[in-house]
């Protein structure tokens, strides 16, 4: 993991309302109980009175609400200006060999590079740049492209080191290239933070929070499942599924239409399941849950499938809560849970967010 900014560099971004911050930490006003992103346009306070929170979440947990001025909870669909331009230059030329000093010359901090790619990609941005270079080597050796051809376009001097670099990421070599299958990863941003989506080629098969502890082992998890690599891109379920989480948090649909495949041990895929009968807007309790897959003495075990479920908002975990009414846990914060349930009541454009 890297180190977030010094508080001598946030402070600095805090006042010149440096917008290339955004979403690599937060600012929170002891004086008024309320925090927002480094490029708010409001007054700002005196440093005495600010304290720093690298996520959105822990802003909320320590009591904070979001200002209504700048809305850090609302993200709208884009990461920071300086990322999107990042992530434009890849796609505009995916086959490019990135250095640090390539990242100087577009004013880009190498290290903040690599602490925004790593926490919200789950990779630095050498390797999300790498393995997006490998799915587009994939496609071109399955077009009929020439090894040698296709190697050097993508910087390598030797089919060896090609190959070598090829079977690192794919687990076979290119000449079996029509045999590998891989899942392909994006990133979107949401009214409820960064989101993870992984699909095969057949249905989408992740949704997660990107700040999430327990995220590593869930992506290690799927590649156990698949046996297949995970590289940078979309294709046309990531895109459904991006269609339709934007009607659902705009109210506008209720039911998820996109494929999708969720492998587990059997209990885990009975659980999960019964999850997906849970109608919209909808809770049942745990004790109802481990009761309706016939292990009404493992409340415990069914809180420990949801806690595993990889498709967060679309097998909706979060409409499981306590017997008393309140919320129990949730692997991507109670905040999360709350404005999820909140906006299948109707209720979302009235409460906090």
């Amino acid at each position: 993991m890297y180190a977030t900014p010094s508080q001598n560099e946030m402070t600095r971004a805090m006042l010149g309302r440096d917008a290339s911050y955004d979403g690599v930490f937060f600012t929170a006003v002891k004086t008024t109980g309320i925090f927002c992103r480094p490029s708010c346009p409001g007054k700002k306070p005196h440093a005495k009175n600010v304290e720093y929170f690298p996520t959105a979440r822990e802003a909320l947990l320590a009591g904070y609400r979001p200002c209504k001025r700048c809305r850090p909870m609302d993200t709208n669909g884009r990461p920071p200006e300086w990322v999107e331009r990042l992530l434009a230059e890849v796609e505009r030329k995916p086959t490019r060999r990135w250095r640090d000093r390539d990242l100087r010359a577009m004013a880009i901090d190498p290290a903040r590079a690599r602490r925004y790619f790593n926490e919200h990609y789950g990779m630095t941005f050498q390797a999300y740049s790498r393995s997006r270079r490998m799915g587009v080597a994939l496609a071109q050796i399955r077009e009929g492209g020439p090894l040698m051809k296709v190697a050097m376009e993508h910087g390598y001097q030797s089919n060896s080191g090609f190959r070598d670099a090829f079977e690192k990421v794919f687990g076979q070599p290119p000449g079996k290239s029509q045999m590998v299958d891989h899942i392909v990863a994006t990133i979107i941003e949401s009214p409820i933070g960064s989101l993870l989506l992984g699909a095969t080629d057949k249905a989408l098969c992740l949704l997660e929070f990107s700040d999430r502890r327990a995220l590593e082992t869930q992506v290690a998890t799927l590649r156990r499942r698949f046996d297949n690599s995970i590289v940078p891109g979309t294709n046309k379920w990531t895109e459904q599924a991006v269609d339709e989480l934007t009607q659902y948090f705009e109210g506008k649909l209720k039911r998820f239409r996109v494929p999708i495949v969720y492998p587990g041990t059997p209990f885990q895929q009975t659980v999960w399941d019964r999850l997906r009968q849970i109608p919209y807007g909808e809770t049942i309790s745990y004790a109802r849950l481990a009761k309706d897959v016939g292990q009404p003495n493992a409340q415990r075990a069914v809180g420990t499938a949801n806690g595993k479920n990889r498709l967060a908002i679309i097998i909706p975990c979060h409409r499981v809560v306590n017997k008393d009414g309140k919320l129990g846990g949730y692997g991507g914060g109670l905040w999360r849970k709350q404005f999820l349930l909140d906006l299948e009541r109707g209720m979302g454009k009235n409460g906090l967010f």
